[in-house]
């Protein structure tokens, strides 16, 4: 979920030589009457994606979207994932503040089945404002784009327990656990490294110093990682590598076209998945969509050495 301010300049001087990639083609759209899409996740066959206003999950099974309404009590569906182990979908919920919405002191991380039954629920302070998870290995991380704060689910307690404490990051947004270290997407600070066992937060700049700021969605795949820059004129889809101390091997991997307003990612198969125009200023505006959501597909980049740190 974005917030933040709009840092993009360093990695576009960085690739300025570089040859401009091709705009993807939509793999499948979403109807206009789902107004915004924020969120995506997969199991690499089915795919799911948050229709936010509408209160909405919807599943796409073999070509055809299904509509799962959360139940009563729930909040406003934002970034989703797939959880593997447990065959959840687990979501972060809050209130977006958008016309016709409510404001709400906080929102929650909540997993639901198949069949839509919640199998979980998970708050922690009042100002909790969750906005993008993520999920791998049995671990379940939700972050919180209002105060940069990072936490993890505890199976057994079933609490949140901060992995990036308030007042640490600016506005934390998509996460990948890799190995022992969870990597973080900060909009403002960029990308982070955090040793699970110490919690120790390393910051990991671009080779300028400069950090790899205004990435929303982060996964990873094929040795490295892919995020979802927007909030620029000109939003990319960048992919790198880390060695640990710096972001090594930037480039982008897609610009421009009908990435008007791209928010989040997940890997399904063998190519990635995108949400191409999600449609937050229409939202904004408390008007309605022009066209359907695109979801565009990417191939999945492919490094020499399949190693992300």
């Amino acid at each position: 979920m974005r917030s933040g301010s709009k840092l993009f300049a360093p990695l576009l001087l960085i690739l300025a030589g570089a040859a401009e990639p091709p705009a993807p083609q939509p793999a499948f759209s979403v109807p206009a009457e789902h107004r915004l899409i924020e969120g995506i996740a997969s199991d690499g066959h089915d795919v799911w994606l948050s229709s936010v206003l509408d209160r909405t999950i919807l599943e796409r099974h073999d070509g055809t979207l299904r509509a799962i309404v959360l139940p009563a009590g729930i909040r406003y569906p934002l970034g989703i994932a797939w959880d593997a182990r447990r065959h959840w979908l687990w979501i972060a919920t809050d209130c977006p503040d958008l016309p016709g919405i409510e404001k709400c002191e906080q929102g929650a991380l909540v997993a639901i089945d198949r069949a839509g039954r919640v199998r979980a629920a998970a708050k922690t302070s009042p100002s909790f404002h969750p906005g993008d998870v993520s999920a791998a290995g049995g671990r379940v991380f939700v972050s919180d784009s209002q105060t940069g704060a990072v936490f993890a689910y505890d199976d057994k307690t079933k609490a949140l327990d901060p992995v990036i404490p308030v007042g640490v990051g600016r506005s934390a947004q998509g996460s990948v656990l890799v190995g022992g270290h969870l990597v973080v997407a900060d909009y403002r600070y960029g990308i982070a490294s955090v040793d699970l066992a110490t919690g120790i937060r390393t910051l990991l700049p671009l080779p300028d110093g400069t950090p790899l700021s205004g990435v929303d969605g982060l996964v990873l795949v094929g040795g490295g990682f892919v995020g979802v820059r927007n909030g620029a004129k000109t939003p990319a889809i960048v992919a790198f590598r880390t060695d640990g101390k710096t972001i090594t091997d930037a480039q982008v991997l897609a610009r421009g076209g009908p990435l008007k307003d791209p928010t989040q990612i997940t890997v399904s198969g063998d190519h990635l998945l995108i949400v191409g125009e999600a449609g937050w200023d229409n939202a904004a505006a408390g008007s309605d969509r022009a066209g359907p959501t695109p979801i565009l597909p990417l191939p999945i980049p492919r490094w020499k050495a399949a190693k992300a740190f």
